[in-house]
Protein backbone atom coordinates (compact mmCIF):
# COMPACT_ATOMS: atom_id res chain seq x y z
CA UNK A 1 0.00 0.00 0.00
CA UNK A 2 2.78 2.41 0.83
CA UNK A 3 4.45 1.93 -2.49
CA UNK A 4 1.25 2.50 -4.40
CA UNK A 5 0.56 5.79 -2.62
CA UNK A 6 4.08 6.98 -3.30
CA UNK A 7 3.72 6.26 -6.96
CA UNK A 8 0.45 8.06 -7.02
CA UNK A 9 1.81 11.24 -5.28
CA UNK A 10 4.61 11.78 -7.70
CA UNK A 11 2.44 12.35 -10.71
CA UNK A 12 0.45 14.95 -8.78
CA UNK A 13 3.60 16.99 -8.06
CA UNK A 14 4.62 16.74 -11.66
CA UNK A 15 1.17 17.87 -12.75
CA UNK A 16 1.38 20.94 -10.52
CA UNK A 17 4.75 21.79 -11.98
CA UNK A 18 3.51 21.50 -15.57
CA UNK A 19 0.46 23.69 -14.89
CA UNK A 20 2.58 26.68 -13.67
CA UNK A 21 2.53 29.31 -16.59
CA UNK A 22 5.87 30.15 -18.15
CA UNK A 23 6.78 33.77 -19.21
CA UNK A 24 6.03 34.53 -22.87
CA UNK A 25 9.08 35.16 -25.05
CA UNK A 26 9.65 38.79 -26.28
CA UNK A 27 8.37 39.52 -29.79
CA UNK A 28 11.16 40.30 -32.16
CA UNK A 29 11.32 41.33 -35.79
CA UNK A 30 13.87 39.93 -38.09
CA UNK A 31 15.89 42.14 -40.32
CA UNK A 32 17.31 41.49 -43.74
CA UNK A 33 20.47 40.22 -42.10
CA UNK A 34 18.53 37.75 -40.03
CA UNK A 35 18.91 39.80 -36.82
CA UNK A 36 15.86 40.60 -34.71
CA UNK A 37 15.02 44.13 -33.43
CA UNK A 38 12.67 45.03 -30.58
CA UNK A 39 9.09 46.14 -31.43
CA UNK A 40 9.46 49.61 -29.81
CA UNK A 41 12.35 50.37 -32.17
CA UNK A 42 10.15 49.53 -35.13
CA UNK A 43 7.41 51.84 -33.83
CA UNK A 44 9.90 54.72 -33.43
CA UNK A 45 11.16 54.22 -36.97
CA UNK A 46 7.58 54.27 -38.29
CA UNK A 47 6.80 57.56 -36.45
CA UNK A 48 10.01 59.11 -37.79
CA UNK A 49 9.06 58.18 -41.35
CA UNK A 50 5.61 59.77 -40.91
CA UNK A 51 7.16 63.00 -39.57
CA UNK A 52 9.52 63.19 -42.53
CA UNK A 53 6.57 62.90 -44.90
CA UNK A 54 4.55 65.56 -43.07
CA UNK A 55 7.41 68.04 -42.58
CA UNK A 56 9.85 68.10 -45.50
CA UNK A 57 13.27 69.65 -45.16
CA UNK A 58 13.32 73.49 -45.06
CA UNK A 59 15.59 73.86 -48.05
CA UNK A 60 13.04 72.20 -50.30
CA UNK A 61 10.36 74.72 -49.34
CA UNK A 62 12.77 77.63 -49.79
CA UNK A 63 13.67 76.44 -53.26
CA UNK A 64 10.00 76.28 -54.13
CA UNK A 65 9.33 79.76 -52.71
CA UNK A 66 11.96 81.28 -54.95
CA UNK A 67 9.84 80.43 -57.95
CA UNK A 68 6.71 82.11 -56.58
CA UNK A 69 5.74 85.47 -58.23
CA UNK A 70 6.51 88.68 -56.36
CA UNK A 71 3.59 89.95 -54.24
CA UNK A 72 4.55 93.53 -55.18
CA UNK A 73 3.73 96.62 -53.16
CA UNK A 74 0.34 98.30 -52.65
CA UNK A 75 0.12 101.85 -51.32
CA UNK A 76 -2.72 104.31 -50.76
CA UNK A 77 -2.06 107.99 -51.36
CA UNK A 78 -4.02 110.88 -49.86
CA UNK A 79 -4.38 112.33 -53.33
CA UNK A 80 -6.84 112.44 -56.19
CA UNK A 81 -6.75 109.98 -59.07
CA UNK A 82 -5.58 112.70 -61.48
CA UNK A 83 -2.61 113.63 -59.28
CA UNK A 84 -1.44 110.01 -58.97
CA UNK A 85 -1.92 109.37 -62.70
CA UNK A 86 0.14 112.45 -63.54
CA UNK A 87 2.89 111.33 -61.14
CA UNK A 88 2.93 107.81 -62.58
CA UNK A 89 3.23 109.22 -66.10
CA UNK A 90 6.19 111.35 -65.03
CA UNK A 91 7.96 108.34 -63.48
CA UNK A 92 7.10 106.17 -66.49
CA UNK A 93 8.99 108.51 -68.77
CA UNK A 94 11.98 109.28 -66.54
CA UNK A 95 13.89 106.35 -68.19
CA UNK A 96 15.04 105.00 -64.79
CA UNK A 97 14.39 101.71 -63.02
CA UNK A 98 14.54 102.88 -59.42
CA UNK A 99 15.86 100.62 -56.67
CA UNK A 100 18.27 98.47 -58.72
CA UNK A 101 21.59 98.65 -60.57
CA UNK A 102 23.37 96.50 -63.11
CA UNK A 103 26.95 97.04 -61.97
CA UNK A 104 28.30 98.19 -58.62
CA UNK A 105 29.82 101.32 -60.14
CA UNK A 106 26.45 102.49 -61.51
CA UNK A 107 24.22 104.39 -59.11
CA UNK A 108 21.10 104.21 -61.28
CA UNK A 109 19.79 101.95 -64.01
CA UNK A 110 18.76 104.10 -66.96
CA UNK A 111 17.46 103.29 -70.43
CA UNK A 112 13.95 102.21 -69.41
CA UNK A 113 11.00 102.88 -71.69
CA UNK A 114 7.24 103.06 -71.16
CA UNK A 115 5.20 100.49 -73.11
CA UNK A 116 1.49 99.82 -73.51
CA UNK A 117 1.81 96.12 -72.64
CA UNK A 118 4.34 93.33 -72.05
CA UNK A 119 4.04 89.52 -72.16
CA UNK A 120 6.07 89.31 -68.96
CA UNK A 121 2.86 90.00 -67.01
CA UNK A 122 -0.51 88.37 -67.35
CA UNK A 123 -3.16 90.71 -68.83
CA UNK A 124 -4.84 92.78 -66.14
CA UNK A 125 -8.63 92.29 -66.23
CA UNK A 126 -9.67 93.95 -62.96
CA UNK A 127 -10.43 97.57 -62.03
CA UNK A 128 -7.84 100.28 -62.42
CA UNK A 129 -5.55 101.78 -65.04
CA UNK A 130 -2.43 99.77 -65.91
CA UNK A 131 0.96 101.06 -67.07
CA UNK A 132 4.25 99.29 -67.86
CA UNK A 133 7.93 100.22 -67.96
CA UNK A 134 10.67 97.85 -69.19
CA UNK A 135 14.44 97.83 -69.42
CA UNK A 136 16.01 95.28 -71.77
CA UNK A 137 19.54 93.84 -71.93
CA UNK A 138 20.05 93.95 -68.18
CA UNK A 139 22.79 91.74 -66.72
CA UNK A 140 22.23 90.31 -63.23
CA UNK A 141 20.33 93.28 -61.76
CA UNK A 142 20.54 93.87 -58.04
CA UNK A 143 17.60 93.08 -55.73
CA UNK A 144 16.12 90.39 -57.97
CA UNK A 145 16.32 86.91 -56.44
CA UNK A 146 18.99 84.65 -57.96
CA UNK A 147 19.42 86.83 -61.04
CA UNK A 148 22.68 85.92 -62.75
CA UNK A 149 21.98 86.21 -66.47
CA UNK A 150 20.96 88.68 -69.17
CA UNK A 151 17.30 89.62 -69.42
CA UNK A 152 14.54 92.19 -69.13
CA UNK A 153 13.16 94.07 -66.13
CA UNK A 154 9.42 94.78 -66.30
CA UNK A 155 7.49 97.00 -63.89
CA UNK A 156 3.70 97.15 -63.73
CA UNK A 157 1.75 100.03 -62.17
CA UNK A 158 -1.95 99.64 -61.34
CA UNK A 159 -3.78 102.83 -60.29
CA UNK A 160 -7.24 102.54 -58.72
CA UNK A 161 -9.48 105.22 -57.26
CA UNK A 162 -10.60 104.51 -53.69
CA UNK A 163 -12.40 107.82 -53.08
CA UNK A 164 -12.19 111.37 -54.47
CA UNK A 165 -9.30 112.06 -52.08
CA UNK A 166 -7.60 108.62 -51.90
CA UNK A 167 -5.95 106.54 -54.64
CA UNK A 168 -4.43 103.07 -54.50
CA UNK A 169 -1.21 102.22 -56.34
CA UNK A 170 0.07 98.67 -56.82
CA UNK A 171 3.56 98.06 -58.23
CA UNK A 172 5.06 94.74 -59.35
CA UNK A 173 8.62 94.25 -60.64
CA UNK A 174 10.13 91.13 -62.23
CA UNK A 175 13.30 90.14 -64.07
CA UNK A 176 13.01 87.53 -66.85
CA UNK A 177 16.08 85.91 -68.42
CA UNK A 178 16.41 85.98 -72.20
CA UNK A 179 17.86 82.47 -72.60
CA UNK A 180 16.11 80.23 -70.08
CA UNK A 181 13.11 82.52 -69.53
CA UNK A 182 13.54 82.11 -65.79
CA UNK A 183 11.53 84.54 -63.68
CA UNK A 184 13.18 86.37 -60.79
CA UNK A 185 10.86 88.48 -58.62
CA UNK A 186 12.06 91.61 -56.90
CA UNK A 187 12.79 91.47 -53.19
CA UNK A 188 10.62 94.59 -52.79
CA UNK A 189 13.35 97.20 -53.19
CA UNK A 190 12.33 98.17 -56.73
CA UNK A 191 8.65 98.49 -55.83
CA UNK A 192 9.33 100.57 -52.71
CA UNK A 193 11.79 102.82 -54.59
CA UNK A 194 9.35 103.41 -57.46
CA UNK A 195 6.54 104.10 -54.97
CA UNK A 196 8.73 106.60 -53.10
CA UNK A 197 9.54 108.49 -56.31
CA UNK A 198 5.85 108.60 -57.26
CA UNK A 199 5.01 109.84 -53.76
CA UNK A 200 7.56 112.65 -54.18
CA UNK A 201 5.95 113.63 -57.49
CA UNK A 202 2.49 113.59 -55.89
CA UNK A 203 3.77 115.76 -53.03
CA UNK A 204 5.35 118.18 -55.51
CA UNK A 205 2.05 118.49 -57.39
CA UNK A 206 0.15 119.10 -54.16
CA UNK A 207 2.74 121.61 -52.93
CA UNK A 208 2.61 123.48 -56.24
CA UNK A 209 -1.20 123.58 -56.08
CA UNK A 210 -1.11 124.79 -52.48
CA UNK A 211 1.48 127.45 -53.32
CA UNK A 212 -0.60 128.59 -56.29
CA UNK A 213 -3.66 128.79 -54.04
CA UNK A 214 -1.71 130.81 -51.47
CA UNK A 215 -0.39 133.13 -54.18
CA UNK A 216 -3.91 133.56 -55.48
CA UNK A 217 -5.17 134.36 -51.99
CA UNK A 218 -2.31 136.86 -51.53
CA UNK A 219 -3.13 138.50 -54.87
CA UNK A 220 -6.80 138.64 -53.91
CA UNK A 221 -5.85 140.18 -50.55
CA UNK A 222 -3.60 142.72 -52.28
CA UNK A 223 -6.33 143.50 -54.81
CA UNK A 224 -8.85 143.90 -52.01
CA UNK A 225 -6.47 146.19 -50.14
CA UNK A 226 -5.83 148.22 -53.28
CA UNK A 227 -9.55 148.49 -53.92
CA UNK A 228 -10.05 149.60 -50.33
CA UNK A 229 -7.31 152.22 -50.72
CA UNK A 230 -8.79 153.36 -54.02
CA UNK A 231 -12.23 153.67 -52.45
CA UNK A 232 -10.76 155.55 -49.52
CA UNK A 233 -8.98 157.91 -51.91
CA UNK A 234 -12.15 158.34 -53.92
CA UNK A 235 -14.10 159.05 -50.73
CA UNK A 236 -11.40 161.46 -49.58
CA UNK A 237 -11.39 163.16 -52.98
CA UNK A 238 -15.15 163.39 -52.83
CA UNK A 239 -14.97 164.84 -49.33
CA UNK A 240 -12.30 167.32 -50.41
CA UNK A 241 -14.34 168.27 -53.45
CA UNK A 242 -17.40 168.65 -51.29
CA UNK A 243 -15.41 170.72 -48.82
CA UNK A 244 -13.99 172.85 -51.58
CA UNK A 245 -17.45 173.28 -53.01
CA UNK A 246 -18.74 174.19 -49.59
CA UNK A 247 -15.86 176.59 -49.17
CA UNK A 248 -16.62 178.20 -52.50
CA UNK A 249 -20.27 178.40 -51.57
CA UNK A 250 -19.29 179.88 -48.25
CA UNK A 251 -17.01 182.37 -49.95
CA UNK A 252 -19.79 183.32 -52.29
CA UNK A 253 -22.17 183.69 -49.40
CA UNK A 254 -19.61 185.67 -47.46
CA UNK A 255 -19.01 187.82 -50.50
CA UNK A 256 -22.72 188.32 -50.89
CA UNK A 257 -23.08 189.17 -47.24
CA UNK A 258 -20.04 191.39 -47.46
CA UNK A 259 -21.64 193.28 -50.29
CA UNK A 260 -24.74 193.50 -48.24
CA UNK A 261 -23.16 194.81 -45.04
CA UNK A 262 -20.13 196.60 -46.44
CA UNK A 263 -20.49 199.67 -48.65
CA UNK A 264 -18.50 202.80 -49.42
CA UNK A 265 -19.15 206.53 -49.46
CA UNK A 266 -19.93 208.01 -52.84
CA UNK A 267 -17.98 210.93 -54.19
CA UNK A 268 -17.42 213.68 -53.20
CA UNK A 269 -17.95 212.50 -49.62
CA UNK A 270 -20.48 212.78 -46.80
CA UNK A 271 -20.87 213.89 -43.22
CA UNK A 272 -21.36 211.24 -40.55
CA UNK A 273 -24.41 212.32 -38.51
CA UNK A 274 -24.99 211.61 -34.85
CA UNK A 275 -28.66 210.69 -35.53
CA UNK A 276 -30.73 209.72 -38.60
CA UNK A 277 -31.73 213.36 -39.24
CA UNK A 278 -30.29 215.98 -41.57
CA UNK A 279 -30.35 218.50 -38.72
CA UNK A 280 -28.37 216.18 -36.45
CA UNK A 281 -24.85 217.16 -35.50
CA UNK A 282 -21.95 216.02 -37.64
CA UNK A 283 -19.71 213.43 -36.06
CA UNK A 284 -17.05 213.32 -38.76
CA UNK A 285 -16.48 214.14 -42.39
CA UNK A 286 -16.11 211.01 -44.56
CA UNK A 287 -14.08 211.26 -47.72
CA UNK A 288 -15.18 209.63 -50.98
CA UNK A 289 -14.88 205.83 -51.25
CA UNK A 290 -14.45 205.37 -47.52
CA UNK A 291 -15.59 201.91 -46.64
CA UNK A 292 -18.17 201.56 -43.92
CA UNK A 293 -19.84 198.62 -42.21
CA UNK A 294 -23.62 198.62 -42.19
CA UNK A 295 -24.84 198.12 -38.66
CA UNK A 296 -28.47 199.31 -38.78
CA UNK A 297 -30.78 199.48 -41.78
CA UNK A 298 -33.79 201.82 -42.04
CA UNK A 299 -35.77 202.82 -45.10
CA UNK A 300 -33.65 206.01 -45.67
CA UNK A 301 -30.77 205.93 -43.27
CA UNK A 302 -27.99 203.39 -42.53
CA UNK A 303 -26.26 203.22 -39.22
CA UNK A 304 -22.58 202.63 -40.14
CA UNK A 305 -19.20 202.09 -38.53
CA UNK A 306 -16.07 203.54 -40.04
CA UNK A 307 -12.73 201.77 -40.23
CA UNK A 308 -11.47 203.78 -37.25
CA UNK A 309 -14.42 202.67 -35.11
CA UNK A 310 -16.60 205.76 -35.31
CA UNK A 311 -20.32 205.16 -35.56
CA UNK A 312 -22.99 207.36 -37.07
CA UNK A 313 -25.62 207.72 -39.70
CA UNK A 314 -25.55 208.43 -43.44
CA UNK A 315 -28.37 208.54 -45.97
CA UNK A 316 -28.94 205.73 -48.38
CA UNK A 317 -28.16 207.83 -51.42
CA UNK A 318 -24.70 208.62 -50.05
CA UNK A 319 -23.62 204.96 -50.21
CA UNK A 320 -22.73 202.55 -53.05
CA UNK A 321 -21.75 198.85 -53.16
CA UNK A 322 -18.12 197.80 -53.01
CA UNK A 323 -16.56 197.02 -56.41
Amino acid sequence: MKSIMQETAVPERNANIMQTPLPEPKQELSTSRGRCIPAYVAVAMTVLMILCLLFPEPQVVAAKDRNLPSPGLATEFSASLDDVLQSVQEVLHDQIVHGTTMFDKDKTLTGATAVDSTPLFEPWREDGKVFYKIRTAVIAPRHFKDSADRGTIAIRYIVTSVSPERTRLQINAIFVEDARHGEHPSDGTVESSESKIIQEHVQAIQDARQEAAENRRRRESIDLANQTIIRQREDETARVAAAESSERDLERRVDTLRHQIEMRIKAPGANLKSAPFRSAADVAALSAYTGVLIVIVTPRWYGVETPDGQRGWVTLDQLEPLP
